[in-house]
């Protein structure tokens, strides 16, 4: 039997390389693990609380500007229909009556005017253009119009995830799809009348007592006295 040197047997699963084995390893792989290092440096984004920080600080920064923005009409000639006057031509007594009812606030432009711009600080405007939508649509003479002009009213606001849906019934929104077939000039009488009687439970109470109404008043009052 030929000599064979005693460390040149198999290496068994737990037995340790040799001290020039590992010394060659670490060699050979320090390289590649620089280099793989320098592909992908070190993250730089911050911890999750101080994201959640700056998520917070600018959550109440947005809240504060909506805040804001509802108190901000101490300068009523910034909403009224007829800007380029700069001129509020309005008397206490008709802003008074605006309280009367809801209809003579709409039937009002100055009132209608700060009525959307009420709607806009609590992000339901859509309801009071819908309704003047609906205004315009039974204005409406052309037969050639009366389609295109009903069905883009329905998209718009009628129809399931329309862009400015606004909130009524199923049922009602089924009779509007149905109306639709043969479009006219009624066709959205029911859903308007749910719309205007939404507004003048719900956000019309509310409008009197907003900040920009009293403003309003307050500012007519200054320029009488």
């Amino acid at each position: 039997m030929p000599w064979e040197p005693a460390d040149a047997g198999p290496q068994g699963p737990n037995q340790p390389c040799p001290s020039s084995t590992k010394s060659h390893v670490a060699t050979t792989l320090l390289p590649a693990a620089r280099q793989s290092l320098s592909d992908h440096p070190a993250s730089t984004d911050p911890p999750p609380e101080r994201t959640g920080q700056k998520q917070n600080r600018g959550m109440r920064t947005r809240l504060g500007c909506l805040s804001h923005k509802s108190d901000s009409y101490n300068d009523f000639t910034a909403i009224l229909p007829d800007k380029p006057n700069r001129a509020l031509k309005l008397s206490t007594e008709e802003a008074t009556r605006w309280a009367d009812s809801f209809d003579v606030l709409l039937s009002h432009k100055y009132g209608l005017a700060a009525f959307r711009a009420f709607l806009k600080t609590e992000f339901s405007e859509e309801n009071l253009e819908f309704w003047l939508a609906c205004e315009d649509f039974k204005k409406t003479r052309s037969a050639a119009k009366l389609a295109s002009k009903a069905q883009r009213i329905f998209e718009e606001f009628i129809d399931v995830q329309a862009p400015r849906e606004v909130n009524i019934d199923f049922q009602t929104r089924e009779l509007t799809r149905r109306n639709m077939q043969e479009p006219s000039l009624s066709c959205f009488d029911q859903a308007q009348g749910k719309v205007h009687s939404l507004m003048e439970k719900d956000s019309y109470p509310r409008f009197l007592r907003s900040k920009i109404y009293t403003d309003l008043l307050s500012q007519t009052q200054r320029r009488l006295s």
